[in-house]
Parts: structure tokens; sequence; C-alpha cells
């Protein structure tokens, strides 16, 4: 898939940033603090532990491929839990997600390359002739261009590639002739309509029928595309034009990435997320190395290297420089704003930039790649995978993982740069942990919750041609594979294309466009691929010693020390006074705000709120700081508000043949026993007589100890769970009566009491959509007695364990510790403003029931609302003392704004100006309010 990353150069210097988060100034002081390392290196691991782990591999590929065969092709992709294909159309729609789906088998498509790097050339051959016999280019869906670009285009030329490899070798594909060319070709036609704009940027999605713009098409009409899917098409394009003679694949996708640079920010040299693709304004401003922008950083590196056109090279140098400069914290890597890329845009990292550290390995930076890397697997360690968004502080922003490839990438390429043991243990733990949480009966299953376990139906195709691949290329000797793999460069997508492309059909002109457009500083860009001996010293201590300060980030145990924020006040100047530390009684804090513009108003209802005059600041720096202050205040605020609200169950089935390896989403209640608090229930199901619960059960024995299902609907769920409870049930699963209801597409649903005292319900009682609620009843009437575990989050399930009781994991107990404990002094509150001349944030609780969830699959927190109008930004406090409770709770999705641009010399700057520079950075944050994976 398309990926990102991050770490600090060595190059040109690096401006001083502003203080701007907690998170920063821990991972700086773990940096800074650990001077020494006694730790022992890891320990090489024997041929045979590796040949055993690839073994491994390749039984886990088998299980998934063989089902996906087995119960879903000629669909696009398994549902590993309902034992069936995902066609389009006839699910419940999951949104843009779905635009990778063309009725075109693309899972098979994206397998074939895999096949041949795990030896199975017999298997590969059956599968092209799937493909050619089967596959149908030619149906009337509206598919995503960049998802098509790299998984089917991609998948096509990469088994191509290694079809005339194999026929060459002599044993297998004889009577291949180019078919799965002349099908690329065929798809490189149909995806060409979209780049039909002025400005050569392809549109976002296209008809495979019908093309662009024509009423039956049902599509053409989009403005905006993300930086990555216009830039994200060179090497497939490329490839393909190569591969057939056609210049125009290849003419298309370069005049797309050079209108993108020159779109760039020029003081900056950033790109931003989303760009207009008639006008090449940009819609959104923010930029990183995450979703949205990542594969187009790493399409002008693999570029070069493909292609030998030095114009990719200084291009990609050149954002590098300045990813290296601004977004780079080590190790960190956050999103800025391409206008004033020393403020950041937002205070949470997304899981696709963990690509970033291999692409810096390709790059040759191996020290940031190192250090980059090592905080992710921190964040795995923590959490069992890496969830889909987390914050600075390393917690769950957006819960979901949907087994993505990207750090199994770049534990492969950092295993090739260093020969350092220590990723093959990384590599080992992806192993257990995909096998222990992911696997189920019917294939891996993505996580709906990393915090609970659950599970989600779905397994993308992107799982078999990439995380299988590196995982195997990670453990496989040179002589376990059947080809030399360096002779080829891989995609985003891990698919194959041979390096000797760059020298067959040359007719494109390699115009170098970049020195038209800035001065570019040679000493910074390498023109060779990097000589690993030189880059990383024969001292098997060097990446211990980068990694070691990096062990205890995640937990924030390491020792005290200076961090890098601390070390810019050593004059003597103390640190910026942070929101979680203020104190509304505290005569020196309130003179800090009133140096920062910040008003304190006592209310008549006893709270006290806060208003910032970034005018009345004391200095540029006091501004920046104030208006940081007042952000940190509304994201405590949503963090409040959010634990307010109950966060999701789990139920897990643990009998035959499940053994605990199917986890579903449950929503909670508020009545009944506390699953958070007491010890998990266990036991048998039995469905209710009757079904819906509202009355005196009538079949009281056979709901006696074990947990009553019971449907939706007719009458309160408090009445359900007295009835059940009466009737000696010890638990309560509630089941959508709405056929078709999902987690995967409806917000989590909390039940709610009947407004009467519900202190007399003693069991716990969870709400299953219709869909979760099936999988209970088919493997009820498939095995009779079905035994599940309703709990707070997901218990161990090894495979091994399957005829023993499944103790509780270290993971889980690790898990379940302390987030770290924030104490404020006073509970956040935000509260609309009567003033039309302030600036306010408004946030109104949401009813608990239901409650709605973000597209992560979690409890959201209150909307927040943004209406600028000054240079002015409130919020309000109430005045007693609270402490946000240690949940795993997702951080607050409102991002960090740029501060007013105030010139504060001798001459004050025109208010004009200043409110000028404030709608500019108030566009950029609403964009980022709408911002989604």
């Amino acid at each position: 898939m398309s990926e990102a990353g991050g770490g600090r150069g060595s190059g040109s210097p690096v401006p001083q940033r502003a203080p701007w988060s907690l998170v920063a100034a821990t991972a700086a002081l773990c940096l800074v603090s650990a001077t020494s390392v006694g730790t022992a290196v890891a320990a090489p691991m024997s041929r045979e532990e590796k040949q055993k782990l690839g073994n491994q591999v390749l039984e886990m590929f088998d299980h998934a491929y063989g089902n996906y065969m087995e119960h879903a092709y000629p669909a696009d992709e398994l549902m590993p839990l309902t034992c069936r294909g995902r066609v389009r159309g006839q699910e419940p729609s999951r949104g843009d997600v779905d635009d990778a789906l063309g009725k075109f088998s693309l899972t098979l498509i994206d397998s074939l390359d895999t096949l041949v790097v795990l030896n199975k050339t017999k298997e590969f051959e059956e599968a092209v002739r799937k493909v050619l016999r089967d596959v149908n280019l030619d149906n009337d869906v509206v598919v995503s261009v960049f998802e098509t670009n790299i998984r089917v285009l991609g998948g096509l030329l990469g088994g191509h590639s290694l079809a005339i490899m194999l026929k060459e070798k002599g044993e297998y594909m004889q009577w291949y002739n180019d078919e799965l060319l002349q099908m690329a070709k065929q798809l490189g036609y149909k995806l060409l309509p979209a780049f039909n704009t002025t400005s050569g940027l392809p549109y976002p999605r296209i008809n495979l029928k019908f093309g662009i713009r024509k009423p039956e098409a049902r599509t053409g009409t989009e403005t905006d595309t993300c930086t990555a899917c216009a830039g994200t098409l060179i090497l497939e394009f490329a490839a393909l034009s190569r591969f057939t003679g056609a210049t125009i694949f290849e003419e298309y996708a370069r005049k797309a990435l050079d209108f993108l640079w020159e779109k760039r920010q020029r003081s900056s040299n950033l790109v931003g997320v989303t760009i207009n693709i008639h006008t090449g304004d940009w819609v959104r401003k923010d930029s990183g190395v995450g979703a949205g922008i990542d594969s187009y950083y790493e399409y002008l590196l693999k570029a070069y290297v493909l292609l030998g056109d030095d114009s990719f090279l200084e291009r990609f140098n050149t954002h590098y420089d300045a990813i290296m400069r601004y977004i780079s914290q080590p190790p960190l890597l956050l999103d800025v704003h391409i206008h004033k890329p020393m403020l950041n845009a937002r205070t949470w990292m997304d899981a696709l930039l963990a690509f970033f550290p291999g692409l810096q390995v390709l790059k040759g930076d191996i020290r940031p790649a190192i250090e980059t890397h090592e905080m992710l697997y921190q964040v795995i360690k923590k959490h069992n995978f890496l969830p889909e968004a987390f914050t600075t502080d390393f917690r769950v922003h957006w819960a979901q993982h949907p087994l993505r490839p990207e750090f199994a990438e770049s534990t492969y390429f950092l295993y090739k740069a260093t020969g350092d043991p220590y990723y093959l243990e990384v590599g080992k733990t992806l192993i257990e942990n995909l096998n222990k949480y992911a696997r189920v009966p019917c294939g891996f299953a993505a996580m709906k919750d990393v915090r609970t376990g659950s599970h989600e139906d779905r397994m993308d195709s992107f799982f078999l041609a990439e995380m299988f691949k590196y995982l195997y290329l990670l453990f496989a000797d040179k002589e376990d594979i059947i080809f030399d793999i360096e002779d080829y460069i891989f995609t985003t997508e891990a698919h194959l294309l041979p390096l000797w492309l760059s020298t067959t059909n040359q007719s494109i002109s390699k115009k170098n466009t970049t020195s038209e457009y800035t001065e570019l500083d040679d000493s910074n860009f390498d023109w060779t691929c990097p000589n690993t001996q030189i880059l990383f010293p024969n001292d098997p201590l060097y990446a211990q010693s980068i990694r070691e300060p990096l062990k205890n980030v995640v937990d924030k145990s390491c020792p005290r020390g200076i961090s890098r924020v601390e070390e810019s006040f050593r004059s003597g100047a103390k640190p910026p006074l942070r929101a979680r530390d203020f104190m509304a009684t505290n005569p020196e804090h309130l003179e800090i705000l009133k140096k920062m513009g910040v008003s304190l108003i006592h209310l008549k209802d006893g709270r006290v709120q806060l208003v910032q005059h970034a005018i009345q600041a004391a200095s540029s720096i006091d501004a920046e700081d104030g208006l940081r202050f007042m952000q940190e205040m509304i994201e405590l605020s949503s963090q409040q508000q959010k634990e307010q609200q109950l966060p999701p169950r789990a139920v897990q089935i643990v009998s035959h043949p499940f053994f605990g390896r199917v986890v579903l989403t449950a929503g909670p209640a508020q009545f009944g026993l506390d699953l958070s608090k007491h010890k998990e229930t266990r036991g048998f199901v039995a469905s209710s007589k009757p079904y819906n619960g509202c009355s005196e059960l009538i079949n009281p024995e056979a709901v006696m100890g074990k947990i009553a299902l019971i449907q939706r609907g007719q009458c309160m769920f408090a009445e359900k769970a007295r009835n059940i409870q009466n009737a000696g049930a010890i638990g309560g699963i509630v089941i959508d009566d709405n056929e078709g209801s999902s987690s995967d597409t409806a917000p989590l649903f909390q039940m709610a009491g009947d407004g009467k005292d519900t202190d007399d319900i003693k069991i716990p009682m969870l709400f299953l959509f219709s869909k979760e609620g099936s999988i209970i009843l088919d493997a009820i009437r498939e095995y009779e007695e079905v035994e599940v575990l309703l709990s707070d989050k997901a218990k161990d399930r090894d495979p091994e364990m399957e005829n023993e009781e499944q103790p509780s994991s270290e993971n889980d107990s690790q898990n379940q510790s302390a987030e770290q404990i924030i104490s404020i002094s006073q509970a956040v509150d935000l509260v609309d403003q009567e003033s039309p001349e302030e600036s306010s944030l408004n946030s109104h609780p949401e009813s608990l029931s239901p409650a709605d969830s973000d597209d992560a699959a979690s409890l959201s927190p209150s909307e927040q609302t943004s209406n600028p109008t000054e240079d002015h930004e409130t919020t309000s406090l109430d005045g007693e003392c609270t402490d946000l409770d240690n949940q795993l709770q997702e951080q607050s999705e409102t991002e960090e704004d740029s501060n007013p641009n105030v010139s504060w010399g001798k001459k004050v700057k025109p208010i004009d100006s200043i409110l000028a520079d404030w709608n500019e950075d108030i566009e950029a944050f609403e964009m980022m309010e709408k911002d989604e994976l």
C-alpha cells in the first residue's frame, strides 16, 4: 500500500522549532538521557530457526490464500469471519474503502508474484490461467484510479515479470505468451481517460466500462485528489510503456509528477495532502509522510532507480531535505502546515508512515530509519498491532488495524541494510501476533479495535500481496528464492518490476525540469545506491545504541534528563506552561497567561473562561505558546467528554472450532455489571423465548447459568435484562433486529437504561449488530453448543492452547496497565460565547444512547465546530478538580492550528495583515477537521 516515515538528517541545519507537545519533549528526553548502552546485542538466529519461521510464513499464506480461493474466489476479497467473498454492491458500502473493488478478482491478481517469491510456482501457473480465463476488466464499476493502478495493474505487471523469468528458466510457464501484459495494457487504456484534465492530474475515480463524465459513468465530477493518488503512477505506467513500447502511459504519469513538483510550496519545498485537479490549488495544506502523500515521495526515489532519470532524484532529495527540516522530530514524524512549516498541523500519526524507514534505507539514511522503526515497534509491543492512528504520547487515536504491511516492509529493508538479527526477532513478533490475535478459522481478520482485540470481517488483498512477501524474504536465505530479488524493484504494493526496464524503449524525453524551479545543493544528493558497508559501521552495538533510548519512550519510564524543549530554555527562561499543569488558583500561572495574551474570566455559574487575544501577548513566541495552550485545553476537553462515555467491549467465541480466534466488537450498556471493573463473564449461549425478551421467559431452564441471546426491539433494554436475569442467565447479548447492520458501517451502540433505577441489574449486557450476531447464531446452528467470553478486552488465543484454559497473557496486563494519567486542576468544558468578536470552539455533549463512533469504530468525542472571526480563542474551565480516567482512549481529532504571524518589532503589524494570516490558518484548520485516513 501507499506508505511513509522519518528521522533527523545530518545535511542542512535544522531550524529550532517552538515547543509543541509533551510527547516530543519526552521522546527527545529519552534520546538525550541515554548516553551509554550496556545491553548485549541480539544473538544471531540459527539457520534452522530462520527456516522454521520461513515455513511458518508459508503455512500462514496457505491458510489465507487457500481460504480465499475456497470461499471467496472469484470475488475481490475474502470476508474471513463469515467465510464468503466480498462482492461490490452485495455488502453494505464501506465508502472509499470499496473503491479498490472492481469485480476483477482483486486478491488473486494482487497475490500473483507473491506465489513465485514463496516458491509456489505450480500454484502461480494455475493462478495465471485462472486470471486469463475468469477475470473481466470491463465491469460497470467505479473504482479508484490509485488503488487499481498499484494493485491490479501492478499485480498484472508483477505477474508478467516473473512469468517471463520462469519461462526463460525453462521449467514452468512455457505456454505463456505475454497474456498478462496484454491484460495490463487493456487496463492501462481504461485508466487513461482519468488524465483528461488541464493539469494532467488524474481524476480520483473512473468507471471501468464507461470511463469519465458520461452519464452512465457516475463519476468525473470530482475536483480534488490526494497527492499520493496522483503521484503514485510512474512505476507501473512507465513499466507498461517499457514492456509494450506504447509511450503514452509513461508520458501521462510524468506529466502528473511534473505538475505536482511545480505546485509544491516554494519556500518550504513541501506538498499538501489534497490538490484541485483543475486549478492546482492546494485544498488541504497540511503536509507529512503518511496517508495522502506517502507513496508520492516513494515513487520519486524509485523512479530514479528504475528509470535512471536524474530529475526524479533531485526532486526527491529536495523534498527529503524539507522533511528532515520540518516533519522529522525524532523519533516522531508529524504533519506541518506547508505555508508555516515550523507549526505542527496535528498531534497524531497514522500507520501508513511505517513504510518510511524502509524508504530511508533506500535513500541511505540509516540512523533516523532505526529511530522511527524502533518507536513504531514499541507502539506495536504495547498494542499488539500498530493502530491506524496513534497520538504523540502513543495512545490509540484510531483503533483499527487492517493488517497493514508497511512495518514489516521497513523491518525487511532494515535487516537487509544492517544484517542485525534484532530485526529477525521483530519479524518473529509480527508472526506470533498475527497467529495469536488475527488468525481465524477462515483466514486472517483485520482488527476492529486493537484495545479490545475485536475483529472486522475484512482481509484486504494487500495482506497477501505484501505482508507474506516481506516476512518470507526477511527469513529466507538467497538460495531459498528461485530468482535474484536484487534484480527487481518493489512497487508500493510490493509488486516486482525488473531493473532492466531502465534500458528498454527509452523514447521518453529526459528533460531535467527540476532546476527550472529551485536552486539545488548538490552536496545533499546521492547519485548512486548506498554502500551499506560504509553506511552501517561494523560495530554490533551501533544500532543497539540508537534503539536503546527509545525502548521506554512509549511507556514513559525513561530516566529524567534535559529534553529538546527544556534545552532551549537553558538561558534561564522557563518552558511554556502546559494545559495539563495549569491551576487557576496559582498566581504564577495567571501571570504566565497574561504574558501569553490569555485572559481569565470567572463566570457566574462557577466556571472559569479563558480568552486569548494574540495581539496582547508580550512577544510572538508568547502568542504562539498561548495559542498552543488554548488548543491543549480544547483537547483535554474532548478527552474528558470521551471518557464519560463507555468504551467498546468484546464478545469472544472460545469453544470448538474457534478457540478464541473470533472476537466481535460489542456495544456496552450503561447498566449492569461493568466488565472493565469486574472479571469477564464466560458461558454457553442460549436463545431466550420469547426471543425479544420483553416478557417472562418460557424457557428459563434453557438459559439458566448461560448467556442469553435476545433480539432488539419492542421494549427497553433494561426490561430485557431483568427478564433474563430473573430466568437465571449470567449475562445477555442483545442482537440488532435491523438485518444487515454491522459494526463495519454503523456507529457503535450503547444501550441506555429505562429512566428508572437500574441498580437491580447485576449481569453484564452487551449489544451486537446483526452481522456480528449472525456469526454466533450460525455457530449455534452448526455446532449446537457455543461458549463465549464477555469482556472489556479479548484474552489470548494461542493455537497450542486450544484444549486448555486460556490464561491471560503478559500483553493483556500490559495493555490494561495505565496509559499516562494526566492530572489537571480543572475539568475542561467548552461553552458557546456570545461575543461576535471572539473566536470560539463550541462543544455539545452527545446523547449516550446510542453513542456515535468515528470511522475507527471507537466512541467518538463531542463534535467541535470552529467559528473564528477575530484573533481570539476561548475556552472554559469548570471550577472543580478532576483526574482524567486511565483508560485506553483515542485522542480528540482536534488538530493544532497555526499561530498568527505577528511581527514583534517596534512597529505593530497592521490588523488587516494579522487577520489575513488568521484566515489562512483557519482554512487549513477547517480542512484538517475533515481529515480521514
